[in-house]
C-alpha cells in the first residue's frame, strides 16, 4: 500500500520536492500539499504537472498555526509528513515536528541528495542564512563579474509561483514588459538582473527551467530564494550571512546547512553590528565549516536622489520580505534615510486593510511600509496607505519599481545597495576559484 504524504511548504520548495523524488514513485501517494507563509489562494496542483500517478493532481490546503497543521494531518490520514520550505528557526522546526508526530505521522525532510538536479553548464550558488542578509546585493556582484570575463550568466531563481501552476512551468524573464504581471516580490528579485541585460528563469518545473537555462548561458547562477539550499546541484556555493544577526548561521534551517556546505561565507554589514557580533559570527562559521574562506563585507546604502530626502518628512518603503517573515524591523530605506537626514514618518497610523493586519502579525516591524503587492486587494490597501502618509518624499528600499503598478503621489527617492568588501577574498577572488574548480572537472 502506498504510504500517505503531505508536503508542508510556501510554494517553492514543496512543489519541487514533488517533482524531483514523489511525481513518478509508486511507493507514496501524495495527499496534500500544506501551503502556509505565502498568501495564495487555495488550489490544486495541475494534473498536467502532477503525471499520470496523479489524475486529479494534489489538493493544497493553507494553515496559518501549528493547531489548523495538527488537525488537517490528522484528518487526512498523513503516514509521513515532508518539511520543504524554508527561514525558519529551529523552534519552529520543532514545533511542525510535534505537530507531525502528534497527529500520528512520521517527519522527515529530503535533504540535496535526494533533490538536486544535475546541469550540463556550470552551477555557482549565492545562499543565505535568513532572509534579508543581502543575498542579492552579492548575486548582483557575482553576476557583474561574470559579465567583466565575457561569459553568459542565466539567473535561475527560487520559485514563487502566484500565478496559475500550469502556466507557469517555466518563466523567463528578459524585459521591463516581462515584469509588468508579477508580484512585487519577484520584481524586487529580478528586475536588477533585467536592468543589467541578464536573463532570469523561475517557474514550477525546474527540470524544464534548467534546460532553458543551459541553452541561454555559459555559467547558471542559482539565486537562492530566504534561506533555502539549492535545487541544482552547485559547483561552488557563496553563502551570505548577517552580522546584525549573529546566531542565526547556526540556529536556522536550513541557514545553518548552508554555512557547514559554503565553499565561502561573506558576513554583511559587518560596521552596523553590535560590538563583537561580527567575531561571534566568524567563531560559528569557522566552528561550523573549518574549510570554508571568510570575506566580512559592508553593504553601502546610496540614494538616486538625496536632495530629496534631506530634512524631508519621508515615508520609507522596504522589501516586504525582509521586514515580515525575514525577521528584520528595516532595510536599505530606513538606513539611507537616517544617512541622508530625512525625517521618517511612521506609516502605522495610516494604515488600512490588509497592510494594518501585517503590522499585527508582525510586530518587530519597525516605522516602515513593507510593499506588498501578492494581490490587487494588497496592492489597493498600498496605494490608500501611501496616499494617507503626511510625508514629502517616499524613499524606496525595496528594488521592484512597485511604481509601475500603484500610484504613489509624492516624489521618489530609491535607496540601493553595493557590497563591498573589507577584508578576505573578494568576489572576483571567489569567480577566480570557481572558474579554476570547473575546468578542472
Amino acid at each position: 500500500m502506498r504510504r500517505r504524504v503531505a508536503i508542508i511548504g510556501a510554494a517553492g520548495r514543496d512543489f519541487h520536492v514533488f517533482n524531483a523524488f514523489f511525481r513518478g514513485n509508486e511507493q507514496y501517494k501524495v495527499v496534500a500539499f500544506l501551503a502556509t507563509q505565502i498568501p495564495i489562494p487555495n488550489r490544486r496542483y495541475p494534473a498536467e504537472l502532477a503525471g499520470p500517478l496523479y489524475p486529479e493532481g494534489v489538493p493544497i490546503y493553507t494553515w496559518s498555526d501549528h493547531g489548523e497543521l495538527y488537525k488537517l494531518i490528522k484528518e487526512l490520514n498523513v503516514d509521513e509528513v515532508v518539511l520543504a520550505y524554508s527561514d525558519l528557526l529551529y523552534d519552529d522546526v520543532g514545533h511542525i515536528i510535534s505537530a507531525a508526530l502528534a497527529a500520528g505521522a512520521s517527519f522527515r525532510i529530503l535533504g540535496p541528495r535526494d533533490t538536486y538536479l544535475d546541469s550540463i553548464k556550470p552551477v555557482i550558488a549565492v545562499l543565505a542564512t535568513r532572509t534579508g542578509a543581502g543575498k542579492s546585493t552579492v548575486s548582483r556582484a557575482v553576476v557583474r563579474e561574470l559579465l567583466r570575463r565575457g561569459l553568459k550568466p542565466v539567473v535561475v531563481r527560487h520559485p514563487m509561483p502566484y500565478r496559475d501552476l500550469a502556466a507557469s512551468a517555466v518563466e523567463l524573464y528578459r524585459t521591463k514588459e516581462d515584469l509588468r504581471a508579477i508580484t512585487f516580490e519577484e520584481r524586487e528579485e529580478y528586475e536588477q538582473y533585467v536592468d543589467m541585460g541578464v536573463p532570469v528563469l523561475a517557474g514550477v518545473d525546474y527540470g524544464k527551467v534548467l534546460v532553458k537555462a543551459e541553452e541561454l548561458g555559459d555559467v547558471v547562477i542559482w539565486d537562492g530564494g530566504n534561506n533555502d539550499f539549492p535545487f541544482y546541484r552547485p559547483d561552488f556555493i557563496i553563502v551570505v550571512t548577517d552580522a546584525r544577526r549573529p546566531g542565526h548561521e547556526v540556529s536556522s534551517f536550513p541557514g545553518e546547512a548552508n554555512v557547514r556546505m559554503a565553499d565561502a561565507v561573506i558576513i554583511t554589514k559587518v560596521n552596523d553590528a553590535a560590538p563583537g557580533d561580527v567575531d561571534r559570527v566568524v567563531s560559528n562559521v569557522k566552528r561550523s565549516n573549518p574549510d570554508a574562506l571568510i570575506a566580512k563585507a559592508d553593504l553601502e546604502v546610496s540614494l538616486d536622489r538625496p536632495e530629496l530626502a534631506r530634512g524631508k518628512r519621508a515615508l520609507v518603503i522596504e522589501d516586504a520580505p525582509t521586514v515580515t517573515h525575514g525577521g528584520l524591523p528595516y532595510g536599505a530605506g530606513y538606513i539611507a534615510a537616517q544617512k541622508y537626514g530625512a525625517v521618517v514618518v511612521d506609516p502605522r497610523p495610516y494604515a488600512v486593510g490588509v497592510i494594518k493586519e501585517v503590522y499585527e502579525r508582525y510586530k518587530h516591524m519597525g516605522p516602515v511600509l513593507p510593499s506588498l503587492g501578492y494581490t490587487e486587494d494588497q496592492k489597493r490597501d498600498l496605494e490608500e496607505t501611501i496616499r494617507r502618509v503626511d510625508a514629502d518624499v517616499v524613499i524606496m528600499g525595496t528594488p521592484a519599481r512597485i511604481e509601475d503598478a500603484v500610484k504613489i503621489d509624492k516624489p521618489i527617492a530609491r535607496a540601493s545597495w553595493e557590497l563591498r568588501v573589507l577584508e578576505g577574498p573578494s568576489v572576483a577572488d571567489l569567480i577566480e576559484l570557481f572558474l579554476k574548480r570547473v575546468r578542472r572537472a
